[in-house]
């Protein structure tokens, strides 16, 4: 499950598809696949830098007071 795993490790699979898609030797289906899995490695790294920067932001909220 990709909720589990760390951050950079999520990252790095998604660098690997991009990798792979950009060289342009997948076959079509799994060219497709790929996508997909990179899509959801995407929104799930997006949603989680979103989640740190919230936390940065109350800490630096809350320092300030």
């Amino acid at each position: 499950m990709t909720e589990e795993r760390p951050f950079e490790e999520l990252q790095k699979e998604l660098e690997d598809i991009v990798a792979r898609l950009e060289r342009g030797d997948v076959a079509v289906d799994d060219a497709i696949a790929l996508f997909r899995r990179g899509e959801e490695l995407y929104k799930t790294c997006v949603a989680r830098l979103q989640g740190a920067e919230l936390r940065i932001e109350e800490l630096t909220v809350t320092d300030a007071e």
